[in-house]
């Protein structure tokens, strides 16, 4: 594997743990010892979200033309010094402000980071997509586990300060991707030659690190935003991404309501998700390998299917042995959609434009998630858990046909 591979999985292992266990448990407990409001803690943590959707797609789009490291390290600066500002919040107001700010480290890693493992890898691309989504999803099923232990053993501040030393880590590791000091936000300002002479600096840096090298043009920017919002392939393929992301944003908030409701305990949920979150992790790199070897359009379909049935299941069944193994098969389910949907994009974008196709990818699934839970919320209230469950799982259905039809190839261009 690619050196610059392994150090972007391990920073990217540690900078999901620092933003998630900046939020789970953390942060509805820190926002009501804030005296905020129910709908305001809802609204907070709703927040970063909000900030996926409207700058993953220009972010992505601008580090074909400035280049992935730059953009990368962005972030990494927001992982290493959001967690240390909750210590300056006071109010729900600036607690809502500062979600804001640390949202955006997520929203540029997540698409940058894969347009930067799209670059370097063409024959096995789902797979190395799948490796570098497992890395997060182990810091994301730690996070919760150290985030609770802290705030019951210590308090607040000290679940922050761990928060930020595994940024500081994430950060580090950033800084010290292999590439030319032309490469990086500190070669920019320290190599004068960098600025002197940028032709010369676009042909010494690593074109598989750092984007296309294109000259940087605000009209032809536009003009290549607005072809990717009508490359319809694409759009329809993020649909699918929204689509599953819609059904599990329903399920992972609605469900602990349901079980809890119908006699499981918090601990018992927990294990559900646990054990969830755990076979997509394992599972991701295999189905990448699939997604690879046999083709990403049918992956996507079958994966599509398989979720739907699996969250139409989930109120029919209530042994805790049965509701465990739906939730485990709609995590396959995920891991053979999220494994196809991210390398079909990168195929499906021309050579250069990995970055805008992942920002795009990226900011229509956090459309989808963000809208599960609300639009679950409004049929729960109306109609009870099993019909929002049961549209959550047509949703999935749905995309399917529009895809079917206007995915014909997998890649547009030698990329």
């Amino acid at each position: 594997m690619h050196s610059s591979f392994l150090i972007l999985c391990a920073a990217g292992g540690f900078a999901i743990f620092s933003s998630t266990m900046s939020k789970t448990p953390v942060l509805p407990l820190f926002a009501d010892s804030l005296g905020a409001a129910p709908q305001t803690v809802g609204l907070i943590a709703a927040a970063a979200t909000v900030v996926g959707i409207l700058t993953s797609a220009p972010v992505g789009l601008l580090s074909d033309y400035i280049g992935r490291k730059k953009i990368i390290l962005a972030a990494g600066f927001v992982f290493a010094s959001a967690p240390f500002l909750y210590y300056l919040v006071r109010t729900p107001g600036q607690l809502a402000a500062l979600r804001l700010y640390h949202g955006f480290a997520t929203a540029i890693f997540g698409p940058v980071a894969l347009a930067f493992v799209a670059d370097m890898f063409s024959a096995h691309r789902a797979e190395k997509m799948g490796w570098f989504s497992s890395a997060t999803l182990i810091g994301r099923f730690i996070a919760p586990l150290l985030g609770g232990f802290l705030i019951v053993k210590f308090d607040f501040k000290t679940t922050y300060l761990f928060c930020g030393i595994f940024g500081i880590i994430a950060l580090a590791l950033l800084i010290f991707l292999p590439g030319t000091a032309s490469g990086s936000v500190f070669g920019f300002f320290f190599n004068p030659k960098s600025k002197t002479c940028p032709e010369r600096s676009r042909r010494i840096q690593n074109p598989k690190s750092n984007g296309s090298g294109k000259r940087f043009d605000l009209n032809g920017l536009m003009k290549e935003f607005k072809d990717l919002f009508t490359n319809g392939p694409l759009i329809v393929t993020s649909a699918c991404d929204a689509a599953l992301y819609f059904a599990f944003g329903a399920v992972e908030t609605f469900f602990p309501l349901y079980a809890i409701k119908n006699g499981m305990n918090a601990g018992e949920v927990g294990v559900l998700f646990s054990a969830q979150i755990l076979t997509i992790a394992f599972s991701k790199p295999l189905m990448g390998r699939m997604s690879d070897r046999y083709g990403r359009k049918g992956a996507i379909i079958i994966g599509l299917t398989l979720g739907a049935v699996a969250v139409a299941c989930v109120a029919l069944v209530e042994q805790f042995v049965i509701i465990a193994l739906v939730l485990i098969a709609f995590g396959f389910a995920m891991s053979i959609v999220t494994a196809s949907t991210a390398a079909l994009a990168a195929d499906l974008s021309r050579k250069g434009t990995h970055g805008s196709s992942m920002g795009l990818l990226s900011s229509i699934m956090d459309v989808g998630h963000a809208s599960g839970p609300v639009v679950a919320g409004i049929i729960v209230a109306a109609s009870g858990y099993k019909t929002s469950f049961a549209v959550a799982a047509a949703v999935m259905l749905a995309a399917i046909l529009p895809f079917s039809f206007l995915v014909h190839k997998e890649s547009a261009e030698p990329s």
